[in-house]
């Protein structure tokens, strides 16, 4: 069976089909990665992905993640599977920064 992944990076197009082969696949992790897309909260470094997330901002890297959910159950967690729509469709906030230049704009001191 082809993951609905698949089928978005061959199409582009999330429509209501779309959705629900997602939700469907990927269930509550499928939902929430679609209500991420839907309020604008993945966002574009010129390094890697950010999701704002509901208590925080986290880091996708790839098949990583900086979440509670991935560093505890792994696998593809809400982020990143926002991440790789988001990417398919083309529907992210670009930032033309490196992470921690934003991070220090805001006054916070990256570790």
């Amino acid at each position: 069976m082809i993951s609905p992944l698949d089928d978005l990076y061959n199409s582009n197009v999330l429509d209501e089909r779309m959705r629900r082969r997602i939700g469907g696949f990927y269930r509550n992790r499928g939902v929430k990665a679609l209500e991420i897309i839907d309020h604008d909260r993945v966002k574009r470094y010129r390094d890697f992905f950010v999701v704002v997330g509901e208590t925080g901002e986290y880091v996708v890297e790839g098949n990583y993640c900086s979440c509670d959910d991935f560093l505890h159950r792994g696998g593809m967690c809400a982020h990143i599977l926002a991440v790789l729509i988001s990417r398919a469709i083309g529907r992210y906030e670009l930032i033309d920064l490196w992470y921690y230049e934003d991070l220090k704009d805001q006054g916070i001191t990256p570790i």
